[in-house]
């Protein structure tokens, strides 16, 4: 079996691998698609950071490891014990492993879990494969209308499902997006879907921009004009909430900024390094900064990443605009480089398994 695996920084190989067993309760998965995620590139570039170097504490994954962790096919062949999936079914994989015992757990929140591992991430068996095997409860059903390559985008929307959920937006508030990468401009579809009015799209790249607009919001070139007070102007006093997609210093400053005085900012990036910042932007006016983290629901009978299915399966959100470019599994290093490279203007690109 091909497999892409994680070395290290800069050092992805695509390799033979041998099949990995089949326990009881999991699944093995025929890849179709993949998605390169930020956090992805993040690790090429400037990881380890999230992948193991030693031995993860539940899931005993460590480097070398089989990323991807955006990833959907159809079920070749299923546990003894698993009832409730059949070969030829078409799943989109949750990728979240939780302990299920910590309080995080008992409380539902499964994406906080105290020993929390993602497939492809800290957990083996990752997207970039020709197969994966993955528990039963992490493989959901997709419906007809939904194709597995579709399915492979359900991930990264629930991430932004949760975000937007994370400000508690009300439809008709106003909202700012700054950084419009994958995540980003599915943040403006969730917002567009939730009924949110007068929104921005503050991304420096053209690309990335043209398509925020086409998602309705109003889109803003920081390096052409001060994104603050751009906003400001447009609004009167700023927007009701704001999201931090980028990552950077510039970033995270402005989205405080940009805000009402009681405004919310809700934090969607990892950063690679400690950034500085004036704790009196949110003091002196009573605002919340949140940060968020995956989504709700480890399983497939609740939580976010069950209700994106829905919302692909309806039409009100539009996966497959984000997607620039589809490459083999051999091409995926390939991929990483080309998402690391501004003038490229990639958005999403999907490995084909």
């Amino acid at each position: 079996m091909q497999a892409a695996l994680y070395y290290g920084q800069e050092d992805v190989r695509v390799e033979s691998t041998d099949p990995q067993p089949l326990g009881p309760d999991a699944v093995r998965v025929d890849v179709s698609a993949c998605g390169i995620c930020g956090s992805d590139l993040h690790e090429y570039t400037a990881g380890p950071i999230f992948v193991p170097e030693d031995p993860h504490p539940m899931t005993g994954a460590a480097i070398p490891l089989r990323m991807g962790h955006e990833f959907a096919g159809t079920v070749s062949e299923t546990g003894a014990d698993v009832t409730d999936l059949s070969v030829g079914d078409p799943v989109a994989i949750n990728p979240i492993r939780s302990c299920g015992t910590c309080r995080y757990c008992r409380a539902g929140k499964q994406h906080l879990c105290e020993s929390v591992a993602l497939v492809g991430v800290s957990a083996d068996g990752g997207g970039f494969a020709e197969q994966s095997v993955v528990p039963a409860g992490n493989a959901v059903p997709l419906p007809e209308s939904v194709p597995p390559r579709i399915g492979a985008l359900v991930e990264p929307f629930s991430v932004a499902l949760h975000a937007v959920r994370q400000s508690e937006l009300a439809g008709g508030d106003s909202a700012a997006v700054f950084g419009c990468g994958p995540i980003g401009l599915a943040i403006l579809q969730v917002l567009r879907a939730t009924g949110a009015t007068d929104v921005f799209a503050v991304e420096p790249r053209d690309a990335r921009r043209e398509l925020a607009a086409d998602f309705g919001a109003t889109p803003i070139d920081p390096t052409e004009t001060g994104a603050v007070k751009r906003i400001k102007s447009a609004t009167g006093d700023g927007t009701d909430v704001a999201f931090e997609v980028a990552g950077i210093e510039q970033t995270y400053n402005d989205a405080i900024s940009s805000t009402v005085r009681d405004g919310t900012v809700v934090v969607v990036s990892m950063f690679e390094e400690a950034i500085r910042t004036h704790p009196n932007t949110v003091v002196m006016a009573e605002r919340t900064v949140k940060g968020t983290m995956s989504y709700l629901g480890s399983e497939r009978s609740d939580g976010e990443f069950r209700s994106v299915v829905d919302l692909f399966a309806s039409g009100r959100l539009d996966p497959e605009r984000l997607v620039t470019e589809t490459i083999g599994l051999a091409d995926v290093e390939s991929g990483f480089r080309s998402l690391g490279t501004p003038e490229d203007e990639q958005i999403k690109i999907l490995v084909e398994c």
